[in-house]
């Protein structure tokens, strides 16, 4: 049996509580309720690696409104504070940005990039920030101010399926 294959004891425990506790707990990795909602709705599962690609065909699937309600649980980047996030979103967000070596400069500079970016497309700048440094962080902005909204509705869709993925990974690793 394959580690995709194994029983999984976070997942476990998650296929047994009732669904609004399945919901809440997790909804941290995603922040959109209709994406929760829906992945809980379909358990069980009997391996991460289920729950993983359902959770990709959940999101897809999600209108740009619940969308935006996933984005909404995100700090800006170079912060950490969200206008709607849960303890457990607030401590993934901070590890995900904690290799993001930020000096007054870049924080400045990613400020007026993400006030340029909110303007145009009316909702913070996503990115899937684990591993990446301020510096590359800003430069991806400042590429994606260059985007149409459509594309750019789309291009941030696809890096908070990327976030949910690792949020997932870290969350079924949790003893």
């Amino acid at each position: 049996m394959t580690a995709a294959q194994s029983p999984n004891p976070t997942l476990a425990r998650w296929n047994e509580l009732d669904a609004l506790s399945a919901v809440r707990a997790i909804l941290p990795c995603n922040g959109s309720h209709a994406w929760a909602t829906q992945l809980t709705a379909l358990r069980p599962f009997s391996t991460s690696f289920d729950l993983t690609c359902t959770a990709d065909i959940v999101w897809r699937a999600l209108p740009a409104s619940d969308w935006q309600q996933a984005f909404d649980s995100h700090p800006r980047i170079g912060e950490l504070h969200a206008r709607a996030a849960t303890a457990a979103s607030r401590a993934f967000s901070i590890a995900e940005q904690s290799t993001a070596q930020l000096t007054a400069d870049t924080q400045a500079a990613l400020a007026a990039a993400n006030r340029a970016y909110e303007e145009k497309f009316g909702r913070i700048f996503i990115v899937c920030a684990t591993g990446k440094t301020a510096a590359e962080m800003l430069s991806i902005l400042r590429i994606r101010l260059t985007n149409d909204p459509h594309t750019e509705l789309l291009e941030a869709a696809e890096q908070q399926r990327q976030i949910t993925q690792l949020r997932l990974r870290k969350w079924l690793a949790e003893p």
